[in-house]
């Protein structure tokens, strides 16, 4: 049994209908975009995810590449990081056509999801998000990216189905890698605040409780 066939075989009827019609890229967006964002501690397996209807940005970012990988991507994430204490970071999961990159990310914030696979390289994939990346404080604070991270890799962590071997692969591998920085502090120091109708623009259908800054915890 593969990867992908025993994940499927753990969800229900119901579970793997819905499974088996996210057919694009922009269905499993759509997919991600129907639950509600809750940013708790736990963080859950995809299986899990499914069965549960909830997710944020780093469980539901691994449900996409598992999803991505059936369509025949490679189950690539990166993870953009912020300035630290300002914002949390934010997962995406990459695609590619015709050597192009594109991103899936479940997100409190609207501009925080789908990029179309047009973008020449990660670096400029990464840029269209740091306008819309923005803090309850009304600041902008993505500062660096990770290199891919190819989850098929860590297969035998059965990542999918069990939510242990997801928080080992999470912890261990995914979190704490090397950043490669997008500005200097000379030009951090330099940006501007973002302004009034701008963050009411980015906080359209957003649940500000569940932002960092915000919630509990």
């Amino acid at each position: 049994m593969t990867f992908l066939s025993n994940f499927e075989s753990h969800l229900p009827d119901a579970e793997r209908s819905l499974w088996c019609s996210l057919d694009s890229p922009f269905a499993i967006q759509s997919f991600l975009d129907s639950m509600p964002y809750i940013g708790e501690e736990r963080n859950r397996s995809p299986l899990n995810v499914m069965l549960d209807r909830q997710c944020h940005c780093l469980d539901g970012g691994f449900l996409a590449a598992l999803a991505l990988w059936r369509l025949g991507h490679r189950p690539l994430l990166i993870d953009l990081t912020p300035n630290p204490g300002e914002d949390d970071d934010h997962v995406l999961a990459l695609y590619q056509y015709e050597g192009r990159w594109g991103a899936l990310a479940k997100s409190n914030y609207v501009n925080l999801g789908f990029r179309e696979a047009v973008y020449r390289s990660l670096r400029e994939l990464v840029m269209t998000y740091f306008e819309h990346y923005c803090s309850v404080w009304k600041t902008k604070t993505l500062r660096g990216y990770t290199r891919p991270l190819d989850a098929s890799r860590y297969a035998h962590l059965d990542w999918a189905c069990d939510e242990a071997g997801a928080n080992r692969l999470y912890d261990r591998h995914f979190y704490g890698r090397p950043s490669i920085q997008l500005v200097t502090p000379a030009m951090a120091a330099r940006l501007s605040p973002v302004s009034e109708r701008a963050y009411a623009a980015e906080t359209m259908y957003t649940n500000l409780d569940e932002s960092f800054g915000n919630r509990p915890g």
